[in-house]
């Protein structure tokens, strides 16, 4: 019986101890979930105001206590991209997409391929960012754009269509247009001239006022 009432103090005092620690564990993880987070703002605040180095510094401070944080080495490729520093913008980029491939990461890691005229990589980063999210006019332009300068055409003039049909706007008309005359295509500019009429009429008609139904209050 003695020996009983010692084995269930001695687990009684097991569980209080594993309950303090878990305790401990969760405060500190909400610590640091809280200076992470402030270092988030000060990251954000910071590029808004072009203090890039304060933004670096809190970004670099993030990877310190998490390094496998995607999100922080993206906005550190942007970070750099913005500064021109290419060679650091793309090993940001890289280590992003090889953590967690996104979209953003792979095409800004497409970009900035483009921006060095590395076309064939800037082609293989946007056409997976394609596979991931294909639903964004932005991603088709840019993806016709290398295709252009690598010489495949039809590629090039399938992607501008895409990003037309996705957003019907002036500027992907007029980026579809301007394809189809640099490369002798007349009728098809032609269309898509009609196209670009057609929308400034609709932007330029002035919308009707609806009134407000009138209602008897009993």
């Amino acid at each position: 019986m003695y020996e009983l009432l010692i084995l269930v103090a001695f687990a009684g005092l097991a569980y209080r101890n594993l309950t303090v620690h878990e305790d401990e564990f969760a405060n500190a993880s909400r610590k640091i979930g809280d200076h992470i987070g402030k270092l988030w703002d000060i990251a954000h605040s910071s590029m808004r105001e072009n203090r890039m180095l304060r933004a670096e510094k809190a970004l670099l401070t993030i990877l310190k206590i998490d390094e496998r944080n995607a999100a922080a080495y993206n906005r550190l490729g942007i970070l750099y991209a913005k500064q021109k520093e290419y060679r650091d913008a793309i090993d940001c980029f890289e280590i992003a997409s090889s953590i967690e491939a996104t979209p953003s990461s792979l095409h800004n890691l497409g970009l900035i391929y483009y921006e060095t005229e590395n076309y064939e990589k800037a082609s293989i980063a946007f056409e997976q960012a394609l596979k991931l999210e294909d639903n964004l006019a932005a991603r088709h332009v840019a993806y016709a754009k290398v295709q252009e300068k690598l010489g495949n055409y039809k590629m090039m003039f399938q992607e501008l269509e895409t990003a037309a049909k996705l957003e019907t706007n002036k500027e992907t008309l007029s980026l579809l247009k301007r394809a189809y005359e640099s490369h002798g295509m007349p009728e098809e500019a032609d269309l898509v001239e009609d196209k670009l009429k057609k929308l400034s009429k609709q932007s330029s008609k002035p919308k009707k006022m609806l009134r407000p139904q009138r209602r008897v209050v009993v």
